[in-house]
């Protein structure tokens, strides 16, 4: 595997990083690449996650904090210079192969330097029953990317107070509160500097290096542009909850497997459904507008009838770990 090097040794916002994600993927040869890296401090939310209720924006603006969104699914996580970013990016379209693969590849790893590590749920790598990486992934034409927090130390106080998960979210994992299932590798009993840990982690993982040249950096940075659109960084939601719309029926569910689900659905003539959106923090292997949502348009808004309308869809194909009958469940319970 071939790790990316960035010549500078400044700090750039994270977006940059996402963007030198894409241009990996899309510009470099079919090839295994990884990559480390850290920032200042920052939330980043998932794709379909409604920031509002994810974030404590407020706090986050007084503490300087930047937020900011990924192009992955999944929930949000906290970083800063204290939590390391691993991004791996691989050919082919198996994108839940290459993210057990990733995670498994992390876990072990972390086993080499004597921390119970393994590969847990559906994006977590724990040191026995406490979180110390999240994970998510997505996919290009041709390309899978996977990319993953790992805490090497961590302020438990900034961490609860810039998360705002729901209670439903803690209680599946079994836990109050957020950090009561996080820890970090310093107090899992690491006994290496960053600096260590980063160079051991790179070593493990990769065999070889690609250094980026100056025309590379300026085509990332153009990339990182996209990150900042207001459309991108606050979503499109057109069924968000401040809607004075009162066709709209709202419905909430989490999913074991799944993740968390904000479904929004918009009524018009005789009960009939016009429109479906979805918040939350799920994982999407294909495009569920086309995929799936389009089915339902026109048809009247009945368990039965939505139902018959997605016989011929395979909904776990385009919501990781979603079945159809857990989609009904969303949609009308």
């Amino acid at each position: 595997m071939k790790n990316i090097v960035l010549p500078d040794t400044g700090t750039r916002r994270l977006p940059f990083y996402l963007a030198m994600e894409e241009w990996v993927a899309a510009s470099l040869p079919a090839d295994r690449y990884f990559f480390s890296w850290r920032v200042r401090p920052t939330v980043i939310c998932g794709r379909h996650q409604d920031m509002a209720k994810e974030v404590d924006m407020d706090y986050c603006r007084s503490r300087g904090i930047d937020v900011v969104r990924r192009r992955s699914g999944g929930g949000c996580v906290y970083a800063d210079m204290d939590n390391f970013m691993f991004s791996y990016i691989v050919p082919g379209n198996e994108i839940c192969t290459t993210f057990a693969e990733y995670t498994t590849a992390v876990a072990s790893m972390l086993r080499t330097l004597g921390l119970n590590a393994s590969a847990n749920g559906r994006n977590d790598i724990m040191i026995g029953r406490c979180k110390v990486s999240g994970n998510a992934f997505y996919h290009l034409p041709g390309r899978c990317i996977a990319h993953g927090t790992m805490l090497y130390r961590y302020d438990p106080e900034v961490l609860s107070r810039a998360l705002t998960p729901s209670r439903a979210k803690l209680e599946s994992k079994g836990v109050q509160s957020v950090q009561s299932r996080v820890s970090s590798l310093v107090d899992e009993g690491l006994a290496m500097s960053p600096a260590e840990f980063e160079k051991y982690a790179v070593d493990y993982m990769c065999d070889s290096r690609y250094v980026l040249t100056a025309d590379d950096i300026s085509e990332i940075e153009a990339i990182e542009q996209n990150y900042y659109r207001p459309e991108f960084l606050h979503g499109r939601h057109a069924l968000r909850e401040n809607s004075p719309d009162k066709t709209v029926i709202r419905r909430h569910r989490r999913i074991e497997g799944a993740g968390e689900f904000d479904a929004a659905i918009k009524l018009g003539a005789n009960n009939s459904i016009e429109a479906v959106d979805l918040s939350g923090d799920f994982f999407l292997l294909g495009n569920p507008a086309k995929e799936i949502f389009s089915a339902l348009q026109g048809i009247t808004y009945e368990r039965d009838a939505i139902r018959q309308a997605l016989e011929s869809t395979n909904v776990a194909t385009v919501i990781a770990g979603l079945s159809t009958e857990s989609l009904l469940n969303i949609l009308t319970d």
